[in-house]
């Protein structure tokens, strides 16, 4: 289990660097999910399998979600969409792919190779314990960091936005 600790923090290490260094914001997005996928096979190598799954359904969720709000608010239209095209060929995908399949080979050889409980920390958080940290004396932190969300989607939609009397003279 040490082993997939610290291969998924290398996987994680690489594609974060993939988005940084990445040029293009597709290619960044893509790195952004593999890396989020490796610090979610950190939680599950950790014990944490619940912060593991939340990890994977909301910032690997939400971060696709975003990312399509984000093009369909700038109706950028076809022209965008060649250059989409060309931005997404598919030696692309050989970077986040291979590192795809080499976290679900590590996932799949955790759960069915190493016998359940051998964990690093030798404990396992459960959802409950999760929820009593997050909405107990983090709450205020939780709630501030859902405004700012809202506040950011608001003012994206506004920058984004066709006005109908800038479009006439």
């Amino acid at each position: 289990m040490e082993f997939a600790f610290y291969f998924s923090a290398g996987v994680a290490v690489a594609a974060t660097l993939g988005v940084i260094t990445g040029k293009n914001p597709v290619h960044a997005l893509l790195y952004l999910i593999i890396s989020l996928l490796a610090v979610s096979m950190v939680f599950f190598s950790l014990g944490a399998p619940f912060a593991g799954a939340l990890e994977i359904i909301v910032y690997a969720g939400a971060i696709m979600v975003l990312f399509v709000f984000v093009v369909m608010m700038l109706n950028l239209g076809p022209a965008s969409v060649e250059q989409e095209r060309t931005w997404l060929t598919p030696g692309i995908w050989i970077g986040p792919a291979l590192l795809s399949a080499v976290l679900l080979g590590q996932l799949l050889y955790v759960l069915f190779a190493v016998p359940s409980g051998a964990t690093i920390g030798h404990t396992t958080v459960d959802a409950k314990a999760v929820g009593v940290h997050l909405f107990g004396p983090y709450l205020l932190a939780v709630e501030l960091a859902s405004m700012l969300l809202l506040a950011a989607l608001v003012a994206a939609y506004h920058l984004g936005r066709n006005d109908i009397k800038d479009a006439t003279p």
